[in-house]
């Protein structure tokens, strides 16, 4: 592992993009590819340079013969592997951070050095240290939380305290739950799906009985009451109040532990907007991306002027559709054995059913994989992936099960602890069986 020659091509990969003249950037559709694309754009725009910028779902032949119309490229958060040999008569730097190898494309990529792409570094993260000249450190964290790294760990926690030390980012261990700076109390608990709080979680009246019995006062002067505006004490008797009472309902320990934890708020933006939570700014731009909008998280990221508040009308939409999809999958979900299976199809989106499978995590057990399924637009069957850090710790890599599952019915990749396919429409079979097989 070697921090001095990760940190060399780093600086190899910036003095070739500085010598484009007019680039086009090409990122992932979620969080850690709107994240990394913006801080690219960003740097490109303070060296004088207006780049060209596309968003895709997945690196296919249909975006590969895009790509080729292009001279200069910037591809960030997309793995290139499969198609590296298409693309060697371009001009092309790769800012990723899945699983890959050295190969005839220059490439950032923390993996290639010895760090660990899926908990130390995302793409976003990548991204900040080949530009940290002309960017801060703010959307680095937002990428990492997206991309399920948080508490930072490895890189990410350089890039944490180097956020910290230039005042952009405040760390500290408190309430972990969505929405803690934007939500009313009642809502914060009712709408909470990861972790999914068991008689409260879809339950506003419950709520509201659970707050006045430990006495926390939902409302003060006509105004509903927000997590952040709470006191020392109040917030020490909901967290405890909280705790105490999932570990009534008999919830696992992990997910009774997991309403504690690190929580980076972003200080440049007002403490109340969801830009000033990672955790609230990263839904955000997740809801952006997985409603085909993702130019709109971009704008977010970049302070263009209204792409606040339609990343907020997004979002509420986003927001419904996950809450749905988390009911309907604790209703229908099977268990294949080595594995929970989710069909999803004709119901939930294709553009959230990884979310919707790893929320699943919050009501059913923690010990086997989550696999789901949905259609996307061209009629295939996509999948998604989840498990969990102790289930990953103990061997599984997701990624490389779903590569091999796939072989010769479709394409599939990504993340040891969350990974995709797509397979064909009449080999669905085929693929459980192989998945079954891997595992």
């Amino acid at each position: 592992m070697s921090f001095s020659n990760f940190l060399s091509r780093c600086v190899e990969a910036r003095d070739e993009i500085e010598k484009f003249k007019r680039p086009i950037i090409v990122g992932h559709y979620d969080c850690d590819g709107i994240t990394s694309t913006s801080l690219i754009a960003m740097a490109l725009r303070r060296m004088g340079k207006e780049p060209k910028i596309k968003t895709i779902r997945k690196l296919g032949e249909k975006e590969i013969d895009e790509i080729k119309k292009h001279e200069e490229v910037i591809l960030t958060d997309i793995g290139i592997e499969e198609f590296e040999s298409e693309l060697k008569d371009r001009k092309i730097v790769s800012i990723d951070h899945h699983q890959s190898r050295e190969g005839g494309i220059l490439q950032v990529n923390p993996r290639i050095f010895g760090f660990d792409g899926d908990n130390e570094i995302s793409s976003s993260g990548a991204a900040y240290y080949v530009f940290k000249d002309y960017v801060s450190a703010e959307l680095a964290i937002v990428g990492a939380v997206g991309d399920m790294q948080s508490p930072m760990r490895g890189l990410n926690r350089e890039i944490l305290r180097e956020g910290i030390k230039s005042e952009t980012v405040r760390c500290d261990v408190d309430l972990n739950l969505f929405g803690r700076v934007s939500r009313p109390l009642i809502w914060l608990l009712s709408y909470s799906t990861e972790p999914l709080l068991p008689g409260l979680s879809g339950n506003e009246s419950s709520c509201a009985q659970f707050l006045k019995s430990i006495g926390i006062e939902a409302k003060k002067n006509e105004k509903w009451r927000k997590y952040f505006e709470l006191d020392f004490d109040e917030k020490r008797i909901l967290i405890s109040g909280l705790v105490a009472y999932l570990y009534s309902m008999e919830v696992e320990k992990e997910v009774a532990k997991s309403v504690i934890g690190e929580v980076y708020t972003l200080t440049k933006h007002p403490i109340g907007s969801e830009l000033s939570d990672a955790n609230e700014y990263s839904t955000l731009l997740n809801a952006c991306g997985r409603h085909n909008k993702p130019e709109i998280g971009i704008g977010v990221c970049l302070g263009d002027e209204g792409s606040l508040e339609k990343a907020r009308s997004l979002l509420s939409e986003h927001r419904k559709k996950l809450r749905d999809g988390v009911f309907y999958g604790n209703k229908h979900y099977e268990d294949f054995g080595k594995f929970y299976f989710l069909d999803g199809r004709g119901v939930i989106e294709d553009g959230i059913i990884g979310i919707v499978a790893g929320m699943l995590y919050g009501t059913i057990g923690r010990a086997k994989p989550i696999i789901a399924i949905s259609i996307d637009e061209g009629g295939e069957i996509k999948v998604s992936g989840r498990a969990t850090k102790n289930i990953v710790e103990g061997g599984v890599n997701l990624g490389k099960i779903m590569e091999n599952a796939c072989e010769g019915i479709g394409n599939g990749g990504g993340h040891r602890i969350a990974a995709g396919a797509t397979i064909k429409s009449n080999k669905l079979n085929e693929f459980l069986r192989n998945i079954a097989k891997e595992l």
